[in-house]
């Protein structure tokens, strides 16, 4: 249990740190930005690399939502669900605190959004919090079949971390702009610690909406896998 605690420490630090280090560093760099497209390659990329690296040693969900989805399709024991969540949670909040100190380094630095979730004011596109929580329970409902989908017996072993990782791009290609893309409470809970204000009072929404998605996905799952 320790080591997959450490796995999933590594797992989402890698997760925040390239993904919201990737949109705070080199997403609007002068002339040279990668955008939002290489912002949601990031995010695609930290899992793809890491489910290969420690996916074998803790299941490689980096994301309480995840971890949620899998006990309700009856792929992760509910004991672990909690320990889980916590290390997730220290991973991400480890990650921005790092990608803070780094980003600050850099003279005349400005806080701006950190790449933190938003809805209304804070959405990047003005997005209304009722679209912010239709799209993030929908993508994350789709997430989780993804990710239970590619990992089941029908599938070819081996190929999984490749359908998760461009899952979660696809994800973020299609919802940056609406709430600069959660489907991770721990993502957003580092980055709206640092943040604070807006950030922390709107944090409840990307709590609720990717758990609510996270247990939808594994109760479609379970339902498509029962079907035989």
């Amino acid at each position: 249990m320790q080591k997959n605690l450490v796995a999933e420490f590594l797992g989402t630090f890698w997760l925040v740190f390239g993904g919201c280090g990737s949109a705070v560093l080199a997403a609007a760099y002068p002339e040279l930005g990668i955008g939002f497209v290489g912002v949601a390659f990031a995010f695609g990329l930290t899992v793809l690399t890491m489910a290969y690296a420690v996916g074998g040693i803790s299941g490689g969900h980096f994301n309480p939502a995840v971890s949620l989805g899998l006990t309700v399709a009856g792929r992760f024991p509910a004991a672990r669900l909690v320990p889980y969540v916590v290390v997730q949670v220290i991973g991400a909040v480890a990650a921005a605190a790092l990608l803070y100190l780094i980003a600050s380094g850099k003279a005349g630095f400005e806080l701006g959004s950190f790449a933190a979730n938003g809805y209304g004011d804070h959405s990047p596109g003005g997005y209304s919090l009722l679209s912010a929580l239709l799209i993030e329970v929908l993508l994350t409902v789709f997430f989780l079949i993804i990710i239970l989908g590619s990992t089941s017996s029908r599938v070819p072993a081996g190929f999984a971390p490749l359908a998760i990782g461009l899952g979660l791009t696809l994800i973020h290609l299609i919802s940056i702009p609406v709430t600069n893309t959660s489907v991770n409470p721990a993502r957003s809970t580092g980055q709206a610690l640092f943040v604070g204000g807006w950030a922390l009072q709107q944090l409840w929404l990307f709590w609720i909406a990717p758990l609510a998605g996270g247990a939808l996905g594994g109760l479609v799952w379970k339902f498509l896998d029962d079907a035989d």
